[in-house]
C-alpha cells in the first residue's frame, strides 16, 4: 500500500511538471538601431525575429524562459544627394539566445535575463526611395566581434495557446571596428525593441 501511494504520488508530481511547461513557436518585428554612448532612434532601422521558446513554471508565480532566436539588428543611414535620395541600411543577422526570468501576474508577465548572440552574416544595402534595393554589398564577419551579449527586459500578456508582448535588447558588447557605409561602427553597440507573438506547440 505504501509503494503504491509513493507510485502514485510521484506519477501526480511528473504530471503537474509537465502540465507547468510549454513550448512553441515565436516571431516579431524588430526596431533596431546602433549607439555609442546614448541610444536615440535617428537611425533606427526595421528587421524581425523568429524562433523557438520554452517555459518551465518554477513557482505558479515564476518561471525561467529560454529562446534560440534568429534576429536582425543594424541601422540605417538617409542620404540626399545629385545622384538621388535614398538609405543605406546596414544589417546585422544573430542567432540569439535569451535566457529569461518570468514573474507571472494572472495572464499579464514581466520578463528579464541576460542574452548572447553569435553573428552569421552582415551586409549593406542601397534602397531608394521607391523602396527599390539598388545594391547589396555583403560585409566580412572577420570585421566584426562574432559574439554580442546584453541584457533583456519586457512585458507579455499569455492566452491559452500562445503569448504576445514587448521587449527591449541593450547590447553590452562592441560589435566592431570598421566604418560601413557612412556609419561609424567604431565602439558601436546593438539596441533593439521587439514586438513579437507566440503560439504554443
Amino acid at each position: 500500500m505504501k509503494l503504491r501511494i509513493v507510485i502514485l504520488t510521484v506519477l501526480c508530481a511528473f504530471g503537474s511538471a509537465a502540465l507547468a511547461q510549454k513550448a512553441g513557436l515565436k516571431g516579431g518585428v524588430n526596431f533596431t538601431n546602433l549607439y555609442v554612448d546614448d541610444v536615440d532612434d535617428e537611425n533606427m532601422k526595421v528587421g524581425f525575429n523568429a524562433g523557438l521558446y520554452y517555459r518551465n513554471d518554477i513557482t505558479e508565480n515564476f518561471a525561467i524562459q529560454p529562446e534560440f532566436l534568429f534576429t536582425q539588428k543594424g541601422s540605417e543611414i538617409h542620404y540626399d544627394g545629385f545622384l538621388g535620395q535614398g538609405k543605406y541600411r546596414f544589417n546585422l543577422n544573430y542567432l540569439e539566445v535569451p535566457v529569461l526570468a518570468v514573474v507571472k501576474l494572472g495572464p499579464i508577465n514581466l520578463h528579464a535575463g541576460p542574452y548572447l548572440g553569435f553573428l552569421i552574416g552582415a551586409n549593406v544595402k542601397d534602397v531608394d526611395d521607391n523602396g527599390n534595393i539598388n545594391e547589396v554589398e555583403e560585409l566580412d564577419r572577420d570585421d566584426f566581434n562574432t559574439l554580442d551579449a546584453g541584457i533583456s527586459g519586457g512585458v507579455g500578456f499569455d492566452f491559452p495557446s500562445g503569448m504576445i508582448g514587448l521587449r527591449y535588447n541593450y547590447g553590452f558588447m562592441e560589435i566592431g571596428d570598421d566604418g560601413v557605409a557612412g556609419q561609424a561602427t567604431e565602439n558601436s553597440k546593438n539596441s533593439a525593441l521587439q514586438l513579437y507573438l507566440g503560439f504554443d506547440f
